[in-house]
């Protein structure tokens, strides 16, 4: 007799999931980055919710978006130190350094010094390239003690971590706050008139938007040109209308929804938040496309091989480093040029932030895998996480522990994807989130 009984919905049911696995594949959706999207939405409701409204409102976003961008600058140079298997703990201190140096060429060496006179045209033009070079050749020394020396990165970096907080205090000022700076570069830190202003951010609201819209286009021509797979049309349109939808929905509710407790006018797009922008789209751009980016991930999945394969790995090393010093001066003006002074304690702690935004982001310590894009949006959630603490009055050794107890969380979500282990992903996750939670709860004064 013929069995006639079937499962008909445990059938639909493996059909429904491998159409929808299907779907993804072909969509190339990063599943990872979707999963921190949704994290970052979760975490701005619940603290939208505990504070009573205070959240989710343009004025405490835009304070956000500008808290956000100097540790995001950093974290994308991070993601490609620890793509190649290396650390950098001297970010912080280097910062801190940077900073220092570029207020004491304006406020010391040009008036004083060289008697230029202070606030000139050229004042910031001269302290961002001071800034720039050291910290490019800062990296160039670290990495090259790394790379040719072959001294474990953590050494070079930890013994850079004391050597660049300590010159601070050698630098002839005993460690004295040095303000007022120059009036052209505290626009690069934000502020009622660090910023573009209504109708400017509009404008770049609509060059983001083309921006978005032609990158698709182009990448689905290359595609077609190379007899690549495509993506199914209406992803791509819907991708494009998605993104467009975030930048106006941003500048719309956030930028221009703000406005300024000085002149009661919208404030628009901060610089701080620009120059992350235009430092992502740098960053992915050789990360992806050019041959140094692809040089670091394959030194990251496989050393051996990518010096068998004829990469130059030593020199690439090196110059991983010195787009890290390069990046770091650009947050130190961001940083120092917001607080209009140079402080002995400028980036103190800086290094864990950055560290955590890059690893939260998807980037793993094995080495060979890490996106730009995630690492700015591993600072967002980073920053969002303290300023929601900040709202909900926690204390700050609770708002330590939190941050601790989301950066192990995340690095033992990655080990467990890295092996497989579906099971403990989600028992990760839940103890995460109750211990965090507790600690919340627990720490609100």
């Amino acid at each position: 007799m013929t069995d006639t009984h079937s499962a008909p919905p445990a059938t639909a049911d493996g059909s429904q999931r491998r159409d929808w696995r299907a779907f993804l594949a072909s969509s190339e959706i990063d599943t990872r980055l979707a999963g921190m999207v949704a994290a970052l939405a979760v975490i701005w409701l619940a603290f939208h919710f505990l504070s009573g409204g205070d959240f989710l409102t343009s004025r405490n976003l835009w304070n956000l978006s500008v808290q956000s961008a100097s540790i995001a600058v950093m974290a994308t140079g991070m993601v490609l130190i620890i793509v190649s298997r290396n650390i950098d703990l001297s970010v912080g201190s280097l910062l801190g350094f940077l900073g220092y140096v570029m207020a004491m060429v304006q406020t010391r060496w040009i008036p004083d010094t060289f008697g230029l006179g202070f606030n000139r045209w050229y004042t910031w033009i001269i302290a961002l390239a001071v800034g720039i070079t050291l910290g490019a050749l800062i990296g160039a020394v670290q990495g090259a003690v790394v790379a040719y020396g072959g001294v474990p990165a953590f050494i070079v970096t930890l013994g850079g971590f004391l050597v660049w907080r300590g010159l601070i205090f050698r630098m002839g000022e005993q460690g004295q706050t040095l303000s007022p700076l120059d009036d052209n570069f505290r626009l690069v830190g934000g502020g009622p008139d660090g910023s573009l202003g209504e109708v400017r951010s509009w404008v770049f609201a609509v060059i983001g938007c083309a921006g978005v819209s032609l990158s698709l286009y182009l990448s689905r021509r290359r595609r077609k040109r190379y007899d690549l797979s495509l993506r199914p049309l209406p992803v791509d349109v819907g991708l494009a209308v998605a993104g467009c939808a975030v930048i106006l929905a941003a500048v719309g509710l956030v930028a221009n929804g703000y406005e300024s407790p000085i002149t009661k006018q919208p404030t628009g797009v901060a610089y701080p938040v620009v120059i992350l922008i235009l430092v992502t789209m740098a960053m992915v751009y050789v990360s992806r496309r050019r041959r140094f980016g692809r040089y670091v991930y394959a030194i990251g999945g496989n050393p051996e091989a990518a010096e068998l394969g004829g990469i130059n790995t030593r020199r690439t090393l090196m110059m991983t480093f010195v787009v890290m010093g390069i990046l770091c001066a650009v947050s130190a003006a961001i940083q120092t040029a917001r607080l209009n002074a140079a402080v002995t304690n400028l980036g103190i702690q800086n290094e864990l932030d950055v560290i955590s935004a890059a690893v939260i982001g998807g980037t793993s310590f094995a080495g060979g895998i890490g996106t730009i894009t995630g690492a700015v949006l591993g600072a967002v959630l980073m920053q969002s996480l303290r300023s929601g603490m900040v709202l909900l009055r926690i204390d700050s050794p609770s708002q330590d522990i939190v941050v601790g107890i989301v950066l192990v969380t995340a690095v033992a979500i990655d080990a467990a994807l890295r092996l497989g282990k579906k099971r403990t992903v989600g028992v990760s996750l839940v103890t995460g989130l109750v211990l965090a939670a507790l600690i919340i709860q627990t720490g609100r004064q």
